[in-house]
């Protein structure tokens, strides 16, 4: 394909300078190549062309044929309104226009043949149809097949006359040109494997489809060509990664790790919580360098499996650290796992922008001699002054709050790369994450710990308050404590604030014999801080909050979590939040606030929420519903380039296969040497030019 891809589209039949500038700058169109990739978004099919006295209005999108007899103009202003008699052998219909009337106008002639497409709606008695697509008659593109492909375009071009009909036009003159026998982009072998059809038949189907099985085919065909080599691209550089780089080698399992399992340990290990023990055990132990996704729900006990993972290092002459995403999380790790080794020992310190200067000279001073064994903190790990004597192994918590390029400073302080542990509440399903971290070894911890109870998720309307308060008043008489979430959205963050004002003195009113504390993002840090202090010691009772508490506070009598306006949150949101309560030993409630009217999408996401806690489940939704690029914590994602075909949410099992053959194709040939996969490296390469080498960096 490279000829084509040298082949400048100005110089395509039916596209000149002007064209050609339009689609360079709106749909990123330069070459021959560019246009044959560019897919249709929709197929419709429009093999039957229905007579006006076939109309109905109950009828789904239809083509008629026939002849503008005249326009008319009514309303004035913004009720300014364009209708046309569109009339046929066997009667008329209306056709109406709200805006681009100018360009109606002046674009279709009253008199001219016409093919026309749209939806048919009874108003009043009369038949009409709203912004009908219009084409003139054109034998050699409407003869094509009853499946018209139809083209994103923009107003810009729609304007100078580069619609989606245009486009067709444009790459059916592409195809009299390139040969339908196209070279091959995959080898002979993983065609056969992958049971595919060949390039040039997927190409030309794809935008002139004779059949929708043809069309199946194209689509499984390209599909499968691009999710392959996004998966053979991640697990080249993964394996040239484990080749390449030597990890520190934790030979033993020594006087810490055991004592600490024998007298220290809250409570008996999940069969989960072992499951991953012995993975990372086994990483640490070979010599390689381990770089590794741990994933569970909050609270599974993922900070335990990330502490005993430190004490191998401990044990084996290293030092570790955790870099959480907040201060607040941050002292809360510290305060936990001081706890948890105070019988052991072992030297543990806690760095935060907030740390005065006297004591963290002495942590520096500390890091240096190796008596510091374990260093939790916050970006100010990253800070240059910090040096470690010798750092074997680092926890990051929430990783996609941190940079790549920032997590990589963390590693070359060490000049060699310590063992990485990526710890994330945010489950991600497995078909994202095979794309987003596939570089990295996932594990997954998918029980909770004994004696906690699933949260029970409510939904309730916002006219039943009365009965909520009341519930929420024998909750904090029994001793428990209450958060209640508004929404803080970039986009109406004054309303949003004074909402949450609002509701706040509505709390303070209905509750005045109770305290309660309000946190947003918005204020100082030191004032956020003294709020949040007073509900984690108890002193407030109900905390008035945003979303700043979806990562942090962790306190085990919360025993409730009012969400309002839930149908402003993603699922992910939700079940993050849903998290903050159920961490001890009673029952957890989560309550979803919601008003009457909700969208079919809303209504979906809340009966999700209410009918389970399995986060990856709720994960797998979020992605059908959303689409890959919305999913929360990973617009800074490692989907190299855009899929133009394949979507990750519904081609799960194409992408499955895609990886199974990219690893069988390295196993027999790991740098694509041989001459049959001379294709693969060259593609690789056009496909991959990237700026930097990150797979090297968690």
């Amino acid at each position: 394909m490279s000829d084509l891809s040298m082949n400048d589209i100005k110089f395509l039949p039916g596209v000149g300078p002007k064209r050609a500038e339009l689609l360079n700058k709106e749909l990123g169109i330069y070459s021959y190549e560019d246009l044959l990739y560019y897919i249709p978004y929709k197929y419709i099919d429009r093999s039957h062309t229905y007579t006006i006295r076939e109309v109905t209005g109950t009828m789904p999108y239809i083509q008629l044929r026939g002849k503008i007899m005249r326009y008319e103009t009514q309303g004035e202003g913004r009720k300014r309104r364009l209708t046309a008699l569109f009339a046929d052998d066997t009667g008329t219909i209306e056709l109406v226009w709200f805006k681009g009337i100018k360009y109606i106008e002046e674009r279709y002639q009253p008199g001219r043949e016409y093919t026309l497409f749209g939806r048919p709606v009874l108003f009043g008695n009369r038949l009409n149809i709203a912004h009908p697509e219009i084409d003139a008659v054109d034998t050699e593109i409407d003869g094509y097949s009853g499946l018209q492909p139809y083209y994103t375009t923009t107003e810009k071009m729609r304007s100078h006359f580069l619609n989606s009909k245009a486009i067709q036009k444009i790459i059916s003159t592409l195809w009299k040109i390139v040969p339908r026998k196209l070279p091959e982009t995959l080898p002979a072998a993983v065609i056969a494997r992958a049971q595919v059809i060949y390039l040039g038949e997927a190409l030309y189907n794809i935008h002139f489809p004779p059949s929708p099985d043809l069309l199946r085919k194209a689509q499984f065909r390209l599909k499968f060509e691009e999710l392959f080599y996004l998966q053979l691209n991640i697990l080249r550089y993964t394996r040239q990664r484990r080749r390449a780089l030597d990890g520190f080698p934790f030979t033993v399992i020594g006087e810490y790790f055991n004592r600490f399992y024998r007298e220290c340990l809250p409570f008996e290990l999940t069969g989960a919580q072992k499951r991953v023990l012995k993975e990372i055990r086994t990483d640490v132990g070979s010599g390689r360098q381990m770089n590794r996704l741990l994933q569970g729900d909050v609270g599974s006990g993922k900070t335990l499996v990330a502490l005993m993972a430190m004490l191998m290092a401990v044990d084996n002459g290293y030092q570790a650290c955790l870099m959480a995403p907040t201060e607040i999380l941050a002292t809360q790790h510290y305060e936990t796992l001081s706890e948890m080794l105070r019988p052991l020992g072992v030297r543990i310190e806690l760095l935060t922008g907030s740390t005065r200067r006297k004591e963290r000279e002495g942590i520096h001073a500390g890091l240096l001699s190796g008596e510091v064994k374990i260093l939790i903190g916050t970006h100010a790990l990253l800070e240059d002054t910090v040096n470690f004597a010798n750092l074997g192994f680092v926890v990051i918590d929430e990783q996609h709050r941190f940079g790549v390029e920032q997590r990589s400073r963390l590693w070359r302080k060490n000049g060699r790369p310590p063992h990485v542990l990526v710890m994330t509440a945010t489950p991600i399903p497995r078909t994202l994450a095979m794309t987003l971290y596939g570089d990295l070894d996932v594990s997954v911890i998918d029980e909770l710990p004994p004696g906690r109870k699933p949260v029970t998720t409510i939904h309730r309307y916002d006219n039943q308050r009365g009965e909520l308060y009341a519930a929420i008043r024998r909750q904090i008489e029994q001793g428990r404590q209450i958060y209640i979430v508004y929404p803080l959205i970039q986009e109406s963050e004054k309303i949003d604030l004074k909402n949450l004002e609002e509701g706040f003195r509505q709390i303070r009113e209905v509750f005045p014999e109770y305290v309660v504390c309000m946190v947003h993002g918005k204020m100082k840090p030191a004032e956020k801080e003294a709020e949040m202090q007073r509900f984690v010691s108890g002193e407030a009772h109900i905390m008035v909050a945003t979303t700043v508490i979806e990562v942090g506070v962790n306190v085990p009598n919360a025993t409730v979590m009012v969400i309002e306006n839930a149908e402003r949150f993603g699922l992910s949101q939700l079940h993050q939040l849903r998290g903050r309560v159920g961490r001890g030993a009673d029952q957890s409630y989560c309550v979803l606030v919601t008003s009457h009217k909700l969208t079919e999408d809303t209504r979906k996401r809340i009966e999700i929420m209410t009918q389970t806690n399995d986060g990856f489940e709720i994960s797998e939704a979020d992605l059908q519903l959303r689409g890959p690029g919305d999913m929360e914590g990973t617009q800074q994602s490692g989907i190299a380039f855009d899929l133009r075909v394949a979507n990750i949410a519904k081609d799960g099992q194409i992408l499955q296969l895609a990886r199974d053959i990219a690893g069988e194709v390295l196993d027999a040939d790991p740098d694509l040497t041989t001459p049959d996969n001379y294709v693969l490296s060259r593609r690789l390469e056009k496909l991959f030019r990237r700026k930097i080498d990150f797979s090297r960096i968690s």
